[in-house]
């Protein structure tokens, strides 16, 4: 029997996301971004659903590759414009009890202690339901906005993120002891001042002497994800990631990437399994399969070519306007996302592909598969992924928002239940004991749990 499927909702604070074209589909609310009835429907949604969570990411700065310019990104509203992911978090949070909230944010641009802060007050208002995607950023016009001449290097930024992990770590785990907190209204005492810790961290990259200023969150640090694909971001994520998000456009791509990731996890002395990893794709459902094919093709015709290839550039670092559509796709090291490039060209030796279809394929879904048929097909289908692959679950990018969850839901997730390969229920507890059954705080494995004020002072 196929293990259990999870399933997580990839969203962004911004149009259509990741199918460039389709918020001009007349039952598309994406243009509804900006209200936060838009994102408490969808969390209502993901609930009822049984979602793990919803999983946000972001970019700061512009997809300005193409053409060298952001003409396309602009016009088409190219995940431009975009607002901030952690500001819709609460909002969702009070209409849901279970859903998580996987946030993204950037290392390289904002400093270690007020992002620490606000991680704190997520997890506060969320009771627990906090996650944080670890990137290290891409896009050149977001480092020179703040104020660096050209991108940092693809390796250096993941050198930098060691540091930063180290000192969210100090601050989150080892700043204040779990009984420090004592809320004595008769005594006038609230916290033991013994029980709270300055850092004293003096780093290459950071100085951060003082202490954590939010008292623990349920579950300290947030669940981590991480999306590093390349060698050097496995290779991070192996240290620190408690689930790993991938996205390559082929079965074979994504087994690659499976299997380099559970290796890398063995050999920083981790449980292999301990670890979920989610591939993004999408889902084209509907009661028949002739219904939904016709589905896919309609959704195929509001398609964006020059949207496509403005994220493709974007995330490749390589203009692909200078090529001709006929034109076979090459690998190029960039100092953007390495993987990606490597996702269409080597890792998968029975596909060719061309300018014209990597294109067709990232306007609809993204750089992802999309699976089309009735929910048969689709259970059919997500099983054998998870049997091929090794999954654990899926990151879900919708093509049409909000129906696109609504179709899942509806169709899909009462199939896979019957099956007995997905979640009835949600377990209780924060995101981490929902997601692996154990305990809210960082397992004592994990590079994190060293850096516990307990364990710094252990004789």
């Amino acid at each position: 029997m196929t293990k259990q499927i999870r399933f997580n909702a990839f969203e962004m604070n911004c149009v259509a996301h990741q199918s460039p074209g389709l918020w001009r589909h007349p039952l598309d609310r994406s243009t509804e971004y900006k209200d936060l009835e838009y994102w408490t429907d969808l969390a209502k949604i993901l609930e009822r659903g049984k979602f793990d969570g919803i999983f946000l990411a972001d970019v700061l700065g512009i997809y300005d590759v193409y053409h060298g310019n952001a003409q396309h990104a602009l016009t088409g509203a190219v995940q431009v414009p975009v607002n901030d992911p952690l500001q819709i978090v609460p909002a969702m949070a009070a209409v849901t009890k279970h859903l998580g909230f996987g946030v993204t944010t950037s290392i390289s641009f904002e400093h270690p202690y007020p992002f620490a802060r606000r991680m704190s007050t997520l997890d506060h208002l969320t009771k627990g339901r906090a996650g944080w995607n670890i990137v290290t950023s891409y896009l050149e016009s977001g480092s020179k906005n703040l104020g660096l001449k050209t991108q940092v290097t693809h390796d250096n930024r993941y050198d930098i993120a060691d540091e930063y992990l180290e000192v969210l770590y100090k601050l989150w785990e080892g700043s204040w002891e779990n009984d420090a907190v004592i809320r004595d209204k008769k005594r006038g005492v609230f916290a033991d001042f013994n029980k709270v810790h300055p850092i004293e961290h003096e780093g290459q990259y950071f100085t951060v002497p003082g202490i954590h200023i939010c008292e623990p969150s349920p579950q300290r640090t947030p669940v981590l994800y991480q999306a590093g694909a390349s060698h050097r971001g496995q290779s991070f994520a192996s240290q620190n990631a408690e689930c790993v998000f991938i996205s390559a456009p082929t079965k074979t791509a994504v087994k690659q990437l499976v299997q380099g990731i559970r290796s890398k996890l063995v050999e920083e002395g981790r449980d292999p399994k301990s670890v979920l990893i989610y591939t993004m794709l999408s889902i084209v459902v509907d009661e028949t399969d002739a219904k939904a094919q016709s589905k896919f093709e309609e959704y195929q015709s509001y398609g964006s070519y020059d949207g496509g290839l403005t994220l493709v550039s974007g995330w490749t670092g390589v203009d692909f306007s200078q090529y001709q559509s006929t034109d076979q796709v090459e690998y190029i090291e960039t100092n953007a996302i390495q993987s990606l490039l490597n996702s269409y060209v080597k890792a998968d030796p029975n596909r060719v592909w061309t300018i014209e279809e990597i294109a067709k394929w990232t306007s609809v879904g993204g750089n992802g598969p999309v699976i089309v048929g009735a929910a048969h097909t689709v259970a059919d289908r997500l099983q054998e992924w998870v049997e091929d692959t090794d999954i654990d679950g899926l990151n879900l990018a919708y093509i049409l928002a909000h129906q696109t969850f609504e179709d899942v839901v509806e169709y899909v997730v009462p199939e896979l239940q019957k099956r007995g390969v997905y979640q009835k229920d949600y377990r209780e507890g924060t995101l981490r004991e929902k997601l692996f059954g154990r305990g809210a705080y960082l397992p004592e494995e994990h590079r994190g749990a060293s850096f516990r004020f307990e364990a710094l002072n252990t004789v």
